[in-house]
């Protein structure tokens, strides 16, 4: 993953909420004896990008017009994910489709053999691993994480998510699709009741007890209904650093517009509900913005100008915000336990995470979906 503003725990199995810490470790040489054996690619320059469970490199490289070069990320998969091929695959397929279909996603890159990716034994001196290796186009662009996202920036994201679920759901065909039902995947928001294993992590009562309420309204309020949800494959990982923006307005321009211009990491992808998406985008949009109640509004009338929300999934909206504040929150804290020396990194969101869900909290559902609805409606009144 290039960056995540989510807190990543180690990796998941593909099947459970099992962790484990099987990052890769590769020194720049290996790296650049990888890329030129594999993809016989001359590295001209390499550097580490941010990652927790997986490994990242920028690779710049000589083109074969000898005045250009060719940039690109390469990716190391951890070793428990490197074990589901299938889903590796599909993943990476997901990308190309996207692509195809006008979404700026990343193009895997195949190897001197004609594959997306390729199973790689490396050794590390103390310990032998079985790491999947893919090199992906890079995508030039501004994290969103790194401008102030205005009203327009928030649609369009809300939007570009509700596109991407749409056309995954309508027209994407793969063998392996199935390798998106993730079972018990511990990021999909159907399995907020596993945060019971984790929310010792959570030292002070007062937070323990807000996150075993959003439990409790999830089993009571949401759980009876997924039925009522229209199914789809989420992305499930759209925050302000897995999005690219580039400037549009020129310069001088009073305000400085932008445009989406990449979507990054689908190692999150799983069998959800539209109504999945757009919470977790609702949530990681909040994070970063100086009006994060309104924020939400904005995002929700960008998604529902291509798929309009039904009563129940409406309902659930207030809800599954809370989940994913709390998935993220609560993993933080217990991945810390684990890896302490990642403290850092792992709490991005919960910098701004736990005062966002204690506001909900006290706001409660009324409130808030009274701000988020009304937001909308005026959005879409003026624009």
């Amino acid at each position: 993953m290039q960056f995540e503003c989510k807190v990543n725990m180690a990796s998941q199995n593909k099947h459970s909420d099992v962790l484990n810490n099987n990052k890769p470790a590769l020194r720049e040489e290996q790296a650049v004896q990888l890329i030129e054996s594999l993809y016989g690619l001359k590295v001209s320059n390499i550097k580490a990008l941010p990652s927790y469970d997986d490994q990242n490199f920028y690779i710049k490289s000589c083109c074969k017009d000898p005045s250009g070069c060719c940039e690109y990320v390469m990716k190391i998969t951890n070793s428990e994910d490197s074990r589901y091929g299938e889903l590796l695959e599909a993943q990476t397929c997901v990308m190309v489709f996207l692509c195809n279909n006008g979404v700026p996603a990343q193009k895997p890159v195949c190897t001197i053999n004609g594959q997306n990716l390729s199973l790689e034994t490396i050794d590390y001196g103390s310990t032998i691993e079985e790491q999947a290796v893919r090199l992906l186009t890079y995508l030039p662009g501004t994290p969103l994480a790194k401008i102030v996202a205005t009203p327009e920036m928030l649609f369009d994201v809300g939007k570009m998510a509700a596109n991407i679920d749409k056309m995954l759901a309508e027209n994407f065909q793969h063998p392996n699709k199935t390798c998106f039902e993730r079972g018990q995947f511990i990021w999909n928001l159907s399995n907020t009741p596993l945060l019971q294993k984790y929310v010792h992590a959570v030292k002070e009562e007062e937070l323990q007890n807000i996150i075993e309420g959003v439990i409790t309204q999830y089993e009571t309020f949401v759980l009876p209904n997924l039925s009522c949800f229209r199914k789809c494959i989420n992305h499930g990982d759209l925050n302000d650093h897995n999005i690219l923006v580039e400037k549009t307005s020129s310069p001088g321009s009073i305000q400085e517009q932008y445009k989406v211009s990449g979507i990054l990491d689908f190692s999150d992808m799983s069998y959800g509900y539209y109504i999945f998406e757009l919470a977790i985008t609702i949530m990681y949009m909040m994070i970063e913005s100086n009006d994060p109640l309104h924020a939400g509004g904005y995002v929700l009338a960008g998604f529902e100008s291509v798929i309009p929300l039904t009563a129940e999934e409406k309902d659930a909206l207030f809800f599954l915000v809370n989940c994913r504040f709390s998935q993220s929150l609560v993993m933080a804290r217990y991945s810390v336990l684990l890896c302490p020396e990642n403290e850092e990194y792992l709490m991005i969101t919960a910098k701004t995470g736990w005062k966002h869900l204690k506001t909900l909290h006290n706001m409660g559902k009324e409130a808030v979906e009274k701000i988020w609805f009304e937001t909308a409606d005026s959005y879409v009144a003026n624009h």
